[in-house]
């Protein structure tokens, strides 16, 4: 049986309620000013967010409407170009102001990301740990990425070939609930740095987070109006979004993705979109048992599974299944869930009744038709509204929802195999390609392995947070899990239009007056002829 901290029963309250009435939540005054930084929202009604914790109100956010987020827009184009004009110096200073600051103030970050989604405190300062990267990354980095390219003209010393880089002017970007600070910061900071304009639409429920960091980072000298954040839901400020950014970049579900593509595509302009995923984990006959069980625990149940590249199948070797099963299961079972803002609790909540009942019906789907829960398996509303025991299940048939359909919660499938080859091609065996994992003592193995599977990025000997906190690595999806990449020299140059430039000087690239076209033809020949046996540069 799943165990709790001695503080993570008994958060509900009868009568009104306010954000602190989570132990040790920050003072509402603190969320009605993030509130304040919302643009637009005085024409509609607004929503109420509530914490996954307590289901306690947390905040009462505007809700913008098509034409303020038309309006912010046009006001984003004039603050762009003031911005683009200032040396990428300039901002990558800021950016390195924004990581210290980020790590001194980290404890608001930690309270905000907690009390929105719900989340374990360890699991939130993954969240932290990552804004700071990326920070000190393209702080450090965006100069070199954005620096003109030369390269060798037609024509050595006669034609003068670059290739320089412009901002695409303003960015629009939908950044969902499950990484508010983490995710706002991987796309948000080097369109910045890149020199465009933002206009970010975070997910109502995780909003604070994302009012949080761009207050920091105006804070570390970002310009006001550079970065503004609006809120409402897609059905109605969705259009505004697509036909007024120069770009787009979304991270949400793979119909939503696909959905807001055609609408970009009708634009011709560019986008990014990281979707869905069912990751799979290879366990390798020759894996150390305790310690990829520990990793596994990590993988599946990190953000209580609501994390876009965590685990979901696990493939393990015939030879040691029955082992690294009971090993699994152990550990699993004796996770701690917990709501306070502490570091007691080794698991939060679930973040919304939409998944909370989105992982009961996997999992009743599979109990129903044969599966095994070795355990977990229910909801604990003597937790909270929206805690649910992370669970492992077995004898998972095809016929099952769980087996292909992405579950985004603390659930998990072990299935056993005897060739490896075999269990490659059943971890490929989706429509999906984001993360994946494989377990060996032998690194090279591991990597061969790895290399086979069909993923954006794949982690051996880890689940996913090597690849994720690796920002100079990109980050993305294959198949149906998206378009593009984040982090990188690639999630910064996403941002930009290239644009090449070359001067000829001398000898003409037709023949000249009174220069036969055949005599010139063979003249030219000759020297392509020359110039591939010159040395490669």
């Amino acid at each position: 049986m799943t165990s709790t901290t001695p503080a993570s029963a008994g958060h509900h309250t009868e009568g009104p309620a306010t954000i602190g009435d989570v132990p040790g939540a920050p003072a509402a005054a603190r969320a009605e000013r993030l509130v304040r930084r919302v643009v637009g929202g005085a024409d509609s009604a607004p929503v109420q967010m509530r914490a996954p914790f307590t289901g306690q109100p947390i905040a009462t956010l505007p809700q913008a409407t098509d034409a303020d987020v038309r309006a912010v827009f046009d006001q984003a184009r004039e603050v762009q170009r003031a911005w683009a004009e200032r040396p990428v110096e300039d901002r990558q200073r800021i950016l390195i102001r924004l990581h210290d600051l980020v790590l001194k103030r980290q404890e608001e970050a930690l309270d905000l990301v907690q009390i929105e989604a719900g989340k374990a405190r360890m699991d939130a300062f993954d969240e932290v740990s990552a804004t700071a990267l990326v920070a000190a990354y393209y702080g450090k980095h965006s100069a070199k990425f954005l620096s003109p390219r030369r390269a060798a003209g037609l024509i050595p010393v006669l034609t003068k070939v670059g290739e320089i880089r412009h901002p695409k002017g303003v960015v629009g970007i939908i950044s969902p609930w499950n990484y508010p600070l983490a995710l706002t910061a991987m796309d948000v900071l080097p369109a910045l740095a890149a020199g465009n304009a933002v206009v970010q639409k975070p997910d109502n429920q995780t909003a604070l987070s994302a009012l949080w960091l761009q207050e920091v980072a105006e804070e570390a000298g970002l310009p006001a109006g550079v970065w503004q954040i609006v809120l409402g839901r897609g059905s109605q400020i969705g259009d505004a979004l697509v036909e007024e950014s120069d770009y787009l970049c979304f991270t949400g579900s793979t119909p939503t993705g696909k959905g807001l593509a055609a609408k970009v595509a009708e634009r011709l302009t560019s986008y990014s979109l990281e979707l869905g995923g069912k990751n799979p984990m290879i366990v390798l006959p020759d894996a150390d048992i305790a310690k990829t069980a520990t990793g596994a625990v990590t993988a599946c149940f990190s953000s209580a599974g609501q994390l876009c590249v965590s685990v979901e199948r696990i493939y393990v070797h015939e030879s040691i299944r029955e082992e690294f099963t009971r090993a699994f299961v152990a550990k699993t079972a004796a996770l701690r869930l917990g709501g306070a803002l502490d570091y007691q609790a080794q698991m939060g909540s679930l973040t919304s009744e939409a998944q909370l009942e989105t992982v009961s019906a996997h999992v009743e789907d599979a109990r129903s038709k044969g599966a095994k829960v070795l355990t977990g398996g229910k909801a604990r509303p003597d937790l909270g509204p929206l805690f649910y025991e992370p669970t492992v299940l077995t004898d998972v048939t095809e016929d099952v929802k769980l087996f292909a359909e992405e579950t985004f919660g603390p659930v998990v499938s072990i299935y056993g195999y005897t060739d490896v080859t075999d269990a490659i091609e059943r971890a490929n065996d989706t429509k999906f390609g984001l993360n994946a994992s494989v377990w060996s003592r032998n690194g090279r193995a591991g990597w061969e392995v790895a290399a086979r599977l069909k993923a954006g990025t794949v982690n051996v000997n880890e689940g996913f947070a090597a690849t994720f906190g690796t920002v100079g690595l990109p980050m993305g999806g294959m198949k149906e899990s998206g378009v593009g990449r984040r982090n990188g020299a690639e999630g910064l140059l996403k941002y930009t239009e290239a644009q090449a430039i070359a001067v000829q000087r001398g000898m003409p690239l037709r023949p000249g007056k009174g220069i036969p076209p055949k005599l010139w033809v063979r003249a030219l020949s000759t020297s392509l002829k020359a110039l591939r046996r010159l040395p490669r540069r």
